[in-house]
């Protein structure tokens, strides 16, 4: 009985932990759960108990934090009716493994601080660890919590353009756990916390120098549900409606223009966007929608539009494609980072779940250069989700796009979620950014994260906006995942020292 109270009070205190992320941004429950599973792992009878603890709070955690996976389910539910109660937790199943490996770890020292360090630097690598296997799915990330809305959370996320989201993990861990250190150890985590918050607040008084303008964007939010997109008879209906919010949208921002003009501002040129897979259709192969649509929004440079298209081998891809004022394509971006079971058939599956196979995958993340305007960083759906992968560093892009539909996870926090891993990217890689999402939430970001415009769930419309300039490369920006990789790899080495120490003088006194 004492083993099923343990584990389901990890359970429980893992669903709790979820409360801390976006949208709901409870951030003070992490000193309690995290505190209350160092416990529990400090009372584990050995290593795989601690295993076990560490796997079942991840599986509260995950599961509360991916419940909005069941709403992709029920829009096709008269089919997969029997996945409903199964989706969160088989989604949560492969992240908790991850959430194991601190707990298990954290053993292998006494209790006090080394333990804290170790888990938090364990579970910060596994993290960095769930970024790349099986596809990768660095969701849930604990350092997403501090972008609550306001100054506040603006401060609080800056110093991601050093150490990235994983590095904000890390000291989250650090500080949620200083309640097992007594009063010391919380006396070191209000000076850390003081240490980041003079930090952030210094990035956002001080900033970098900001590069030229960026260009009028245009965001287009059809509001189309999913249950329509797949509905072939709504399809001249889909297009209409992006084209008229298209026209009006483009036509305020060339009123814009002419007004700043007036008032001895730059010419900027103006680009439109369309979420992901928007154009119900084939829009690399139909000249013919590409002139409507051109012709409607006579004063945009470009058009970039959410489009299935066809390769020379005859596979799906999911794209981007940019259409020129002559209608022509002037350049096409391939989604790279597709989801396994949605997007594409994983291979060590013996049974075929994904018709056809699903999508081909695109050659990776790249910038876009066209006539007449800075370059452009594509970011298709949840290859926004990836710190440290969504530039191409020898092209640095003057902006980032993230074009995306998130009707399948209605309003839940799935959309809210995804909006604030885009805000996250913005300030790592200190690029202003720009998000066109079919049902919501569209908006866009300077280079430090602070909001420029939102459209919020469920509304049909065009969201202007003028895009400043980019900022210089930020440290992360220039050497990438190797910090936060090598800031948990110091802090092993200091937690384990002692015990190496140890070890040796065993060994020499044996001899």
């Amino acid at each position: 009985m004492r083993r099923f109270r343990n584990d389901g009070l990890a359970v429980l205190l893992g669903a709790i932990s979820a409360l801390a992320l976006p949208p709901s941004h409870l951030v003070f429950v992490l000193l309690l759960t995290v505190p209350m599973l160092l416990r529990l792992v400090g009372r584990a009878r050995n290593w795989k108990v601690a295993l076990r603890y560490g796997f079942v709070f991840g599986m509260g955690l995950h599961t509360a934090g991916l419940y909005w996976l069941t709403d992709a389910v029920l829009v096709r539910a008269d089919e997969f009716w029997w996945l409903v109660p199964l989706a969160a937790p088989l989604g949560a199943v492969p992240l908790a493994c991850f959430t194991a490996l601190p707990c298990a770890f954290a053993r292998l020292v006494p209790e006090g601080w080394r333990r804290v360090v170790l888990f938090a630097a364990v579970w910060t690598l596994s993290d960095l660890g769930r970024q790349f296997v099986l596809s990768g799915f660095p969701w849930n990330l604990w350092g997403s919590i501090w972008e609550f809305p306001g100054l506040a959370g603006d401060v609080m996320i800056q110093p991601a353009a050093w150490i990235s989201i994983h590095g904000l993990t890390l000291f989250t861990l650090l500080l949620a756990a200083t309640p097992v250190l007594g009063r010391r150890g919380m006396l070191a985590g209000l000076a850390m916390l003081l240490v980041w918050v003079a930090a952030g607040s210094a990035r956002l008084i001080w900033p970098p120098a900001v590069g030229a303008p960026g260009p009028w964007v245009v965001l287009v939010q059809g509001n189309v549900p999913e249950t329509d997109k797949q509905n072939q008879d709504a399809a001249l209906g889909i297009y209409r409606r992006y084209v008229a919010l298209t026209q009006s949208g483009v036509a305020d921002a060339a009123a814009r223009q002419k007004q700043a003009e007036a008032h001895g501002a730059a010419a900027r040129p103006i680009v439109f966007a369309w979420p992901e897979s928007a154009f119900p259709g084939l829009l690399e192969r139909d000249r013919t929608a590409r002139e409507v649509l051109m012709q409607a929004a006579p004063d945009a440079a470009v058009g970039l539009i959410g489009s299935v298209r066809y390769g020379s081998d005859q596979r799906p891809r999911n794209s981007l494609i940019a259409v020129m004022p002559d209608a022509r394509v002037g350049a096409v971006f391939d989604k790279a980072h597709l989801v396994p079971f949605g997007e594409y058939q994983p291979p060590f599956l013996p049974v075929q779940i994904v018709p056809g196979g699903g999508f081909e995958a695109g050659p990776g993340v790249r910038s876009l250069n066209l006539p007449g305007l800075a370059p452009i960083g594509p970011l298709i759906c949840y290859e926004v989700i990836f710190p440290g992968q969504v530039v191409q560093a020898s092209d640095r892009p003057a902006w980032l796009l993230n074009i995306t539909n998130d009707a399948w996870y209605g309003n839940t926090s799935g959309p809210r979620q995804h909006l604030a891993a885009a805000r996250m990217r913005a300030v790592e890689e200190g690029l202003p950014l720009a998000r066109a999402a079919n049902t919501g939430i569209s908006g866009a970001f300077d280079g430090q994260g602070r909001p420029l415009a939102r459209l919020g769930w469920g509304i049909a419309g065009s969201l202007v906006v003028a895009l400043p300039g980019p900022l210089p490369p930020t440290v992360f920006a220039r050497f990438g995942l190797p910090i936060p990789l090598l800031l948990c790899l110091l802090c092993v080495l200091v937690a384990l020292a002692p015990s190496v120490r140890r070890l040796h003088r065993t060994i020499t006194i044996s001899k």
